[in-house]
């Protein structure tokens, strides 16, 4: 798996090359054709093309600039050759240059509706540049017009198509959260609820116990007023989630009975699951919410081994208390490795990260963390599965996970491992 995106992703460097120096060899011909044709009107070619190649070079950090610069000068140097009557051209790189980044804005530039005027306004550019062709006469500068607006009408479409895909996507993303956050009010339902229903009956208890033992009733009001305490907490945690259905079954939470029953059902139908829980971890270590959402992040974690890497061949579970120092230096070793190169897939895992960035805060004051984390080894990646695309499960691991405050890590190991990384402070 390692191999086939590290191959992906130099195949995404030799094309970005590759465009640059087809743009490069077009503006070599540019600077041919005006060194053999002297004249000012010539000599705006190459400028042009030059200035269409720099925007295409920083169009990821200079998108609307670099096309609204590209704009203007192409459109100055074509009236001052009509207005002044000189004998140009267009030139070779400035129209292949405004084309790839019609092309780019299209599928890049927020909001839709200043793409949509950008790319007009790159039409409107892309057919003035045959007013540079004063001698040539009427029909070649109608002919050039119409060959370069058919090649802005492809442009346009590829562009718009990926602009639709992007969108797709991400209403794809917002559902998924939308599904995490409606999941997450039911969970505050049932453990409000939880707490609500023992307050009620240590209440009532301490009502019948004050009327034979008054002095008992103290350590009942010191019992209420913690699982008050435990109520609000929950309901701070998940209060800015709204819910719209009002079926739910009224339970506590998942418990560390049925993290080791999923594990165990899993590793039936292969491959091997190995899942350690370490010392001092108890059903009342954490919260009910927060046990609920380590027990969701190994469900998701192991069925996506299953459904996008059926060739692992054992997956290692664990869950511990830490210090929050392992998701950190994770994610400092992810972070070096995308610098330089070495592992593509450290950009698609970044989004799943979130909350408090990782090298941030995160545990509580006193440092005290819980992390699960989930490995699967000697993996190969189908093809025919990968084709299908997703990353919708870890977008809603990552919403669900900071609702609760914690961070959600995902990507490779050093070793060829794909990891899964969940931490919760204390």
């Amino acid at each position: 798996m390692g191999e086939t995106n590290r191959l992906v992703y130099w195949i995404k460097r030799l094309s970005e090359i590759a465009l640059i120096g087809w743009l490069v060899l077009l503006l070599l011909v540019d600077v041919i054709v005006a060194t053999h044709e002297p004249g000012p009107a010539m000599l705006l070619s190459p400028v042009c093309g030059v200035v269409g190649v720099v925007a295409v070079v920083r169009r990821r950090r200079w998108r609307v600039g670099g096309l609204v610069t590209l704009l203007t000068v192409s459109f100055l140097s074509s009236l001052f050759i009509g207005v002044t009557g000189g004998d140009g051209g267009p030139s070779a790189a400035e129209i292949g240059s405004l084309l790839v980044l019609t092309v780019g804005g299209l599928r890049a530039i927020e909001p839709v509706r200043r793409a949509a005027l950008l790319s007009l306004a790159a039409m409107i550019v892309l057919e003035a540049t045959p007013v540079r062709l004063n001698s040539a006469g009427p029909e070649p500068a109608v002919a050039i017009g119409f060959l370069l607006f058919v090649c802005w009408s492809f442009a346009a479409g590829i562009g718009a198509y990926l602009r639709f895909q992007l969108e797709r996507r991400r209403e794809a993303v917002d559902t998924v959260r939308r599904s995490e956050r409606l999941e997450l009010a039911r969970e505050l339902h049932d453990l409000v609820a939880h707490h609500i229903t023992g307050i009620v009956v240590q209440a009532q208890a301490a009502k019948v116990v004050a009327e034979q033992k008054p002095e008992a009733v103290v350590p009942s009001l010191e019992a209420i007023a913690s699982a008050g305490a435990d109520a609000l907490t929950s309901m701070r945690r998940l209060v800015s989630v709204l819910r719209s259905e009002d079926e739910a079954a009224r339970s506590p939470g998942s418990t560390l009975m049925d993290m080791r029953t999923m594990v165990e059902r899993f590793s039936a139908a292969g491959p091997q699951v190995t899942f350690d829980i370490g010392q001092g971890i108890a059903d009342g270590t954490v919260a009910p919410e927060v046990m609920t959402t380590l027990h969701r992040v190994l469900q998701e974690s192991l069925t996506n081994v299953r459904r996008h890497a059926p060739g692992t061949g054992w997956v290692e579970a664990d869950l511990k208390l830490t210090d929050g120092s392992d998701l950190r230096v994770w994610a400092e070793n992810m972070r070096a490795r995308t610098r330089d190169g070495q592992d593509p897939r450290g950009r698609r895992a970044a989004y799943a990260s979130t909350g408090a960035s990782a090298g941030a805060g995160g545990t509580s004051a006193t440092g005290g963390a819980v992390r699960l984390r989930v490995r699967n080894y000697g993996s190969m990646a189908d093809i025919r599965i990968s084709r299908l695309g997703g990353g919708f499960g870890l977008v809603g691991m990552a919403e669900r996970v900071e609702a609760l405050g914690g961070r959600l890590l995902a990507g490779p190991t050093p070793s060829g491992a794909w990891e899964v990384m969940a931490e919760f402070p204390l």
